[in-house]
C-alpha cells in the first residue's frame, strides 16, 4: 500500500495534463505516491496526453462516457491503494505544492479530513461568489459541519473515511459533510488558488443549486435511509391519530342526531385517516427496499472502458 493516492477527474484538459504532472512530481518528492487520472469522457486529446505519462506511479482510468465529476471522483477513489487520498482538480487551479503540508497535518493531528480553503477565489465575484457564500452558510446551518469553503476540491482524507462514508457519486463539496455526520474529525487550511490558464471553467451558477438539491436528498438518506419507517411512520401515525379523533367526534354527532354529511370536517377526517394509513404503508415499503438494497446491491455507478498503468483487479 502506498502512502498517498492523488485522484484527479479530468474532461477535455489536454493542455493542463503535462504541467499538472510536472507540478505533482516536483511537489511530492520523497513521498510514496500514485496518481489516478480518471478521464470522464473527454473528446479532445486528454487521454492521449495521460497515456504518454503513464508509469508505475500513474494510472489512467478511462470511463466509457461522461458521467460527471462526482461519479468520476468516486471511480478514482475505487482504484486507489494509498493510505491517504487527495482530491485535486485537473485545471491547475489547485496547487500540488500545498499537499505535503496537508499530509503532514493529517498525520500529526490524527485527523480524518483536511480540507482546503481558497485564499483567492478567482471565479466571478458576484454571479459566482454570492451564491457560493449563501450555499456555504446553508450547508453549515443544515449539517452543523462548519467549514469556510465547501467548494474547494483540494482535500486529503483517510482511506477508511473514503470507503465508509458511502460517496456513491456525491458532490465533492459534500464529502466533509457526509464524513462529519459520521463523526469524522475535520479541519481546514488555507491553500493557493490560481486563475485558470487554459480552456473555460465547466462549472456555472447552476452547479450551486444542484449541490444544494443533492444535499437535501443525501441528508434524508443519511439520517433515515435504514429507518425510513421512522419518518413516514411518525407522520402517518400523527395523521392517523387526528383522523380517528375527528371521525370519533363526527360519529358522536351522528349518534346524537346531527347531520354530518355536508361538513368539511368529515372530508378532513377522511383525508387524515387514509393519508395516515398510506404513509405508514410507504414507510414499511421504504424500509424493506432499503434493507434489500443494502444487503444485495453491489453495483457501480459507472463503467470503465480501460485501465492504463495497472491491471484491473
Amino acid at each position: 500500500m502506498r502512502e498517498l493516492s492523488v485522484v484527479i477527474a479530468v474532461m477535455n484538459e489536454e493542455e493542463n495534463i503535462r504541467p499538472l504532472f510536472e507540478a505533482l512530481k516536483n511537489a511530492l518528492q520523497g513521498i510514496d505516491y500514485e496518481v489516478i487520472f480518471v478521464d470522464d469522457g473527454s473528446t479532445d486529446f486528454t487521454c492521449k496526453r495521460i497515456k504518454e505519462l503513464v508509469n508505475t506511479r500513474t494510472v489512467l482510468v478511462e470511463l466509457r462516457k461522461n458521467y460527471g465529476q462526482n461519479i468520476a471522483v468516486t471511480a478514482g477513489i475505487d482504484f486507489t491503494t494509498g493510505k491517504y487520498i487527495v482530491l485535486l482538480d485537473g485545471d491547475l487551479q489547485n496547487d500540488p505544492a500545498d499537499i505535503p503540508a496537508m499530509l503532514a497535518l493529517i498525520k500529526k493531528e490524527d485527523l480524518d479530513i483536511v480540507a482546503g480553503n481558497r485564499k483567492e477565489p478567482w471565479d466571478g465575484l458576484v454571479l459566482r461568489q454570492t451564491p457560493v457564500k449563501i450555499a456555504n452558510y446553508l450547508l453549515g446551518r443544515l449539517t452543523k459541519v462548519c467549514i469556510k469553503d465547501y467548494g474547494c476540491t483540494l482535500k486529503i482524507l483517510k482511506r477508511d473515511i473514503a470507503e465508509d462514508t458511502g460517496l456513491y457519486g456525491a458532490p465533492q463539496q459534500l464529502i466533509p459533510v457526509l464524513a462529519g455526520m459520521q463523526g469524522a474529525r475535520i479541519t481546514q487550511v488555507d491553500v493557493k488558488h490560481h486563475p485558470r490558464k487554459f480552456n473555460q471553467s465547466k462549472y456555472g451558477i447552476g452547479r450551486t443549486f444542484r449541490v444544494m438539491s443533492d444535499l437535501v436528498t443525501r441528508l434524508f438518506f443519511r439520517r433515515y435511509f435504514q429507518k425510513s419507517v421512522h419518518v413516514f411512520g411518525t407522520i402517518g401515525f400523527i395523521s392517523l391519530f387526528f383522523g380517528i379523533i375527528i371521525n370519533l367526534y363526527l360519529l358522536g354527532l351522528k349518534i346524537s342526531g346531527h347531520a354530518i354529511g355536508g361538513r368539511p370536517l368529515l372530508v378532513l377526517g377522511l383525508i387524515f385517516l387514509l393519508g395516515g394509513i398510506q404513509l405508514i404503508t410507504i414507510g414499511f415499503l421504504a424500509d424493506i427496499n432499503a434493507r434489500t438494497y443494502v444487503e444485495s446491491s453491489n453495483k457501480k455507478t459507472y463503467q470503465v472502458r480501460k485501465i492504463y498503468g495497472r491491471t484491473q483487479v
